[in-house]
């Protein structure tokens, strides 16, 4: 596929109630064709440290309703969720296509700020997602401080980053997420919530589409809670022969 449509949903995520964000999900795809439906982190609860009240066992409700909609629309679908497994909690995002396939990325950066560490076990695992001719990598908020976590040593195509990244942050939040296309000669994606949560903390949604040059892409909606977006292969391969910068690129090997 040589182009890949993509619709990424902000919103205000209403606290630790997953039946009301489904709602509002569902309010939200109405009239929206995509590939591919990115969300938020933690699309159904909010950025809770509450996980002994709030994590779902693996493949939830959560997983469903995501997995109910690939099928519904004919598309994939990707969020973080709460998860509990083998006695442990997970920030785990899952990526669901309409054929029931799907893939687990746990957060590997666990938030110290507000003692997201202590509640949630880190995932140790990088993953790239092959979908209808494209690579895609998935990351989780945090993770797009650290570069090296993030690095183009596995030939992928996108790199995206599901957030709940708070409006006082903003700067880093955009410059970052340019600055990971730039390094990696990648589209990079971030979606992110908007509203306040449970703790009075204003996020401003700021979800953007950067391409392999860093230059930030347009959405084709008028819809400020759906942003659509077109990204061309042909564009990515043509920047990606004109600049090889990725020959030189130092190797390494992460310690986990």
């Amino acid at each position: 596929m040589k182009t890949l449509r993509i619709a990424l949903l902000e919103y205000d995520i209403a606290w630790e109630n997953p039946a009301k964000n489904f709602e509002k999900v569902d309010e939200l795809l109405k009239g929206v064709e995509a590939d591919v439906f990115f969300l938020p982190e933690m699309f159904s609860t909010g950025f809770t440290m509450n996980p002994e009240k709030n994590a779902e066992p693996i493949f939830g409700k959560s997983f469903k309703f995501l997995q109910q909609k690939a099928i519904e629309h004919q598309a994939a679908f990707c969020a973080s969720v709460p998860t509990k497994s083998d006695g442990q909690y997970f920030n785990r995002l899952y990526w669901v296509e309409p054929n029931e396939t799907f893939v687990i990325y746990d957060k590997r950066h666990l938030f110290s700020l507000v003692g997201e560490e202590k509640h949630y076990t880190a995932g140790v695992e990088r993953k790239v997602i092959d979908y209808k001719g494209w690579r895609l990598m998935p990351q989780i908020c945090y993770d797009l401080r650290f570069p090296v976590w993030a690095r183009n040593d596995l030939n992928y195509d996108v790199i995206f980053y599901v957030a709940n990244w708070p409006e006082r942050r903003k700067i880093a939040w955009l410059s970052l997420l340019q600055a990971r296309s730039i390094e990696n000669i990648s589209y990079c994606i971030g979606v992110n919530r908007t509203g306040d949560d449970a703790q009075g903390i204003y996020h401003s949604g700021d979800s953007n589409v950067f391409d392999a040059q860093g230059n930030k892409l347009e959405s084709l909606s008028e819809n400020k809670e759906v942003l659509i977006y077109e990204l061309q292969k042909e564009d990515l391969l043509a920047t990606r022969s004109k600049f090889k910068f990725l020959n030189d690129k130092d190797n390494f090997k992460i310690n986990l």
